[in-house]
């Protein structure tokens, strides 16, 4: 039970609390013991005593027995009365965004809304505007995101994905030699709608008994045949198909359903399509089918009919970038702010996985939801950070590691970046991000970027639509107007390589790259192992087409700092 589970549950018995019309002060409790120690990054709740618990700021023996409870069983009887009394339907409206547990209430007790299709029902006939408190432009909102979440329904992040396949995998392993991932998870989509497995087998139907016997697969027999298993995995809503194939088939049916139906319908010099080389012609691999058809092969990333052979006519695969090119991580957290990791603990482990630079970007003084940091903070850092990479120069004169000092800026609603001009400058780089006032139209969202985009100490535009995949929309931004300006500021542009957010889009990659803008692919890690995030940004960047030349973290460490010299005399901004 990790301290960031220890946390979320007690934020949801506060909300439960707050939903059912608990006592104020009970509700208080919970939610400031979230608080404090969603800032604790000391040790692990889990292997604390009572005793120890109740000497950390914000908590109270009652809390830290609940705490104590949690840890062993991973709830307490309170919560599961909670739980016990709130229908499903009313906890999923706690995933609505713009409307918190007093609303929510009201919609349950006034309305006897307990579900989201009565709710979408009383927003559409009016109903929810008329209860005091809403109105339209909540009704609105409600409708909005209830569409958005109708949109994301029974998909899966790019990790979440990784893993459940990885899971049926494992399990058909164990019997047949020949199994294969296809679909969305091959194709590295950001966000999966189905999951397709290849199993090569001269049996059908000791498959289907292999199948039926692996607990965790739920068939949804109506729409499954002898030869694919339809269903989905427990506790996931994610539609899996698990196909049997000829073993003599396999490469042209992993071609097939691998491959998205624009991609699979290009027009050959021949006047036939890919899908119809790839069916009726036997190959011994992927690269044959596309020799066949007189055309470049695409990696399978990139098989999305988004323009991929017209990036083949100026690229080759062997170009795209991978995680060895990258010689640096960029953008990420320490205890300074709100990782979970010290800096020197951030460092070493970088240097241990091989890189060059690890640049350090804790959040901005504005940012005090992250525990921001304040100006003397900033020059406490500093000095840490020079005291390390005199011990790291020391340790190996010939290839030293380095800490790069940055931050990562809050961009304020006017555009501006935190901190005054001199503090801005005593930085070697800065990821400017937006993480305040989200909603925003796109007139004011494009706006409010440029001006950070003009700003001279600006480095990288961090996580450029703030969206949160499956979660929460990104605000609206022109895309082509903020690319362009990033290209004449030389601003770099960031893949946010966490799972929660690949943003930048992988789509407008291509044209980053039509304008000369570089790309840097950041785990944005709050911990060590945030670092292996990047596999992740990797995989979308590939699938936009990015190039390790056109990679800022593939730049060396010499090449790294002569860029952000040379940039700060370029722009007047002091070094």
């Amino acid at each position: 039970m990790s301290n960031p589970e220890i946390v979320e549950i007690l934020e949801l018995t506060a909300k439960l609390m707050e939903l059912h019309g608990a006592d104020p002060f009970k509700i208080k409790g919970y939610s400031i013991a979230a608080f404090y120690l969603d800032k604790y990054k000391e040790g692990e709740l889990q292997h604390m005593t009572e005793a120890e618990l109740v000497k950390l700021q914000g908590i109270g023996k009652s809390t830290a027995g609940k705490i104590m409870q949690i840890t062993q069983t991973g709830t307490f009887p309170e919560l599961e009365q909670l739980l016990a009394n709130t229908p499903l339907g009313v906890m999923e409206m706690f995933n609505i965004k713009g409307i918190g547990a007093k609303k929510i209430a009201l919609l349950w007790k006034e309305l006897g809304i307990d579900n989201l299709h009565e709710l979408e029902l009383a927003c559409l006939n009016g109903s929810v505007a008329k209860l005091k408190g809403f109105g339209g432009n909540i009704q609105q909102k409600i409708l909005d995101s209830l569409a958005f979440l109708k949109d994301q329904a029974g998909k899966l992040r790019m990790d979440k994905a990784a893993i459940v396949t990885d899971m049926i995998c494992h399990e058909l392993k164990k019997t047949f030699e020949m199994v294969e991932v296809a679909g969305d998870v091959r194709r590295r989509t950001e966000t999966a709608e189905s999951i397709v497995v290849l199993v090569g087998t001269d049996s059908p139907a000791l498959l289907q008994t292999i199948i039926g016997e692996t607990p965790l697969l739920v068939q949804d027999e109506k729409r499954s045949s002898p030869f694919v298993w339809r269903g989905h995995v427990q506790d996931f809503a994610i539609e899996i198909e698990i196909l049997a194939v000829q073993p003599d088939r396999m490469v042209n049916e992993l071609f097939l359903e691998t491959a998205d139906a624009e991609h699979l319908g290009y027009v050959t010099t021949t006047g036939s399509t890919l899908w119809k080389k790839a069916y009726y012609e036997p190959a011994e691999s992927e690269q044959a089918i596309y020799i066949n058809a007189g055309l470049p092969y695409i990696v399978p990333e990139m098989r999305e009919g988004a323009g991929e052979f017209a990036w083949a006519e100026r690229h080759s695969p062997d170009q795209l970038v991978t995680w060895n090119d990258l010689r640096g991580i960029l953008h990420n957290h320490s205890t300074y702010s709100d990782g979970q990791h010290t800096l020197e603990q951030m460092a070493r482990y970088c240097r241990d996985l091989g890189f060059e630079y690890l640049g350090i970007a804790d959040h901005s003084q504005t940012a005090t939801y992250a525990q921001g940091l304040k100006i003397e903070d900033v020059l406490r850092q500093h000095a840490e950070i020079d005291k390390l990479n005199a011990l790291f120069a020391a340790g190996d004169p010939v290839k030293p590691f380095k800490i790069l000092k940055g931050t990562e800026s809050d961009i304020l609603g006017d555009g501006s970046l935190d901190y005054p001009a001199e503090i801005l400058a005593s930085f070697d780089y800065i990821v400017a991000s937006v993480h305040s006032n989200l909603t925003m139209s796109q007139e004011k969202a494009t706006a409010r970027l440029l001006r950070a985009i003009e700003n001279p100490y600006t480095t990288i535009l961090g996580h450029p639509t703030g969206r949160l995949l499956l979660s929460r929309e990104g605000y609206p931004i022109d895309h082509k107007v903020i690319i362009d300006a990033c290209a004449e500021r030389q601003v770099v542009i960031e893949i946010n390589a966490s799972p929660w957010r690949l943003d930048l889009d992988w789509r407008w990659i291509s044209y980053c790259m039509e304008k000369g803008v570089l790309l840097s692919i950041n785990p944005d890690a709050h911990a060590m192992e945030g670092y292996h995030d990047m596999h992740y940004g990797v995989a979308v960047a590939r699938k936009g087409g990015l190039t390790a030349e056109s990679t800022f973290n593939a730049f060396s460490l010499d090449k790294m700092e002569s860029y952000l010299a040379d940039r700060r005399k370029l722009f007047g901004s002091p070094a």
